[in-house]
């Protein structure tokens, strides 16, 4: 239970609705409770009429008393048992729905780090099927719980005030089987945690699955992934029919027990009655209903002991995350103005998933209204740059500063709100074009929302689609191409107007006329802003303020377009060999 501690301050926020759902439990049980006590009395008039103690419209009357009194009794319960079910079961509705909020929540405090190391399919699985779990404790396992120990407790004191010796009787049965449920929920338990961990895996293969369908049909290898997705759901179903063959034993055991219940309360209620200890047969009939009123209860004792164990199980997989401590800490909650100053100062980085030295001692500076330009090879550490800007990663040694503010001590919130940033892999998600336009700035117009297209060259593609900008996009982004990902990608950070522009190698996809045209709309936006620009291409680079060359890590070039050329280095090299390829395509 230690782990389910968690969900203490939600049942404290709803203390008063359980508080509410309680007392009408209670109240529910001792309606509930009327039937069998009537029961008893109907028996006693007919013993009385057959005796001939009592005239014929004296027992009709009173017959008729009874049963009325049942089906009130009844009817009084079953309402009330109604609005216990919708006070008790709704707030673990509210538990679910906060529950998953606080998740959500934490997933995005996380670091790129998080994400790289926990697959995407265990994230949801833990936000779906976990809490799905937890709710179950939450609700119906409490309802049940305060249900079964209101029943009890009044069921054995009438049983008690009626006949004490039968009752102990009766109840013998109880500790056997407390016994056998302790036993078995130690191993549910087990089982429960190794279930969940087993659907976490068939959610990522499944979620990765679907994902990659393009590259899975392109290479042929629809029936090997078939059979690995078979082999996973077969160890699977196999763990979940281990978990139900143990679960299996709770109402077979249970049902022997209350039987045996029975068979003691008529062999012994009757062995009293014939004694004469026992006055009317109605006690055994009173007896009878007590105990199969106690068979639910006492057989959800089980059924709640493994929904608890389950859902232990499962919070104890969502606490792992819940208790994880973001990386990159907000240290300031005032807005600071930021202005778009930047400054490396000796900067190195390593990424702490695979140990790779991303950054060495690098150190530059890019002034308001400038354009910087980096150009290097595949893994010199062009995309790390940008992301240590946006303080994606916090850095191993050095300094970074934003209008001369260590970015550590920047609001972490109003920073990311002053960048644009075009990823080198564009990501759009599943809506229309036009609201992945506005992902960017949720207020704009329409006219914004067009104003960045043509910007970003892009307008002509999307009008050509028969709901042009409410073209309602795949998974991704699959419906446009490549080229057009990457346009609209950089229309939505346009329309932000931010004051620093950071652009990921996102002219790849598009071709060389395009890509001049987008350059010039870029550097009309781009005046009174910083802009850094990562590329394999001079020709993007050529017009920038400033441009470097990194190589593994290192500058090792630093100049503008017409120095470098004029420079023998890498950058002449990819100069000359991209004026060649472009000549030669002319022809």
């Amino acid at each position: 239970m230690k782990e389910l501690q968690h969900l203490n301050k939600y049942f404290l926020k709803y203390k008063t609705h359980l508080f509410i759902g309680m007392v009408i439990t209670v109240a529910a049980r001792i309606f509930l409770l009327f039937t069998p006590r009537y029961v008893k009395q109907i028996f006693v008039i007919v013993e009385k009429a057959l005796k001939g103690d009592i005239a014929q419209e004296v027992f009709k009357a009173e017959l008729l008393v009874a049963i009325l009194y049942i089906i009130g009794a009844a009817i009084v319960g079953s309402i009330l048992t109604f609005f216990m079910r919708q006070t008790i079961i709704n707030v673990s509705r509210y538990i679910e729905f906060d529950l998953k909020n606080e998740i959500y929540n934490q997933y995005q405090k996380l670091s790129l780090n998080f994400y790289k190391k926990n697959r995407t399919g265990d994230l949801m699985n833990r936000i779906t099927e976990d809490v799905s779990s937890v709710r179950m404790y939450a609700g119906p396992a409490i309802m049940y719980s305060i249900n079964t120990f209101t029943l009890f407790v009044i069921v054995i004191i009438y049983m008690i005030n009626a006949s004490p010796k039968l009752t102990l009787y009766t109840i013998l049965p109880l500790p056997i089987l407390s016994v056998i449920i302790y036993k078995l929920s130690k191993e549910i338990h087990k089982r429960s945690t190794i279930v969940q961990e087993y659907l976490s895996k068939l959610s990522t293969f499944t979620q990765e699955s679907f994902s990659g369908i393009s590259v899975i049909k392109a290479y042929g290898i629809e029936p090997q992934t078939s059979t690995n997705f078979n082999a996973l759901a077969s160890e699977s179903k196999e763990k979940q029919i281990r978990l139900a063959r143990v679960q299996a034993w709770f109402f077979p055991m249970m049902i022997l027990l209350i039987g045996t219940s029975n068979l003691l309360v008529i062999y012994i209620g009757g062995m009293q009655y014939i004694d004469g200890e026992i006055e009317s047969l109605g006690t055994i009939a009173e007896f009878i209903i007590y105990v199969n009123m106690l068979t639910w209860p006492v057989a959800t004792v089980g059924w709640v002991t493994s929904i608890v164990q389950q859902a232990e199980a499962s919070q104890k997989r969502i606490n792992e995350f819940l208790k994880i401590e973001p990386e990159i800490k907000n240290t300031k909650n005032i807005n600071t103005e930021i202005t778009g100053d930047i400054i490396f100062k000796n900067v190195s980085f390593t990424y702490d998933d695979t140990n790779i030295q991303a950054l060495k001692d690098i150190s530059f500076n890019v002034k308001v209204g400038e354009t910087l330009a980096i150009i290097g090879k595949t893994g010199s550490g062009k995309s790390t740059i940008l992301d240590l800007i946006g303080r994606l990663y916090d850095i191993d040694k050095g300094a970074i500063s934003i209008n001369k503010t260590n970015i550590e001590k920047l609001n972490l919130i109003n920073l990311r709100d002053h960048i644009g940033y075009v990823p080198q892999d564009a990501f759009l998600f599943s809506d229309s074009i036009k609201n992945n336009i506005k992902f960017g700035k949720e207020d704009a117009t329409d006219d914004d929302v067009i104003s960045a297209a043509k910007h970003a060259q892009v307008h002509k593609n999307i009008m050509k689609f028969n709901d042009g900008y409410n073209t309602v996009l795949g998974e991704r982004g699959i419906t446009l191409s490549g080229g057009q990902k990457q346009r609209v990608s950089i229309a939505r950070a346009i329309i932000k107007s931010p004051k620093i522009l950071l652009f990921d190698d996102c002219l790849s996809a598009v071709d060389t006329e395009t890509e001049e045209k987008i350059l010039k709309n870029l550097n009309k936006i781009s005046k009174g802003k910083t802009t850094i620009i990562v590329s394999h291409r001079v020709s993007s680079a050529k017009n920038a303020d400033k441009i470097i060359v990194l190589d593994n890590g290192e500058i090792v070039q630093e100049g503008t377009h017409e120095t470098l050329i004029n420079t023998d280095g890498y950058y002449k090299h990819l100069y000359l060999k991209q004026l060649s390829e472009t000549t030669s395509n002319k022809f």
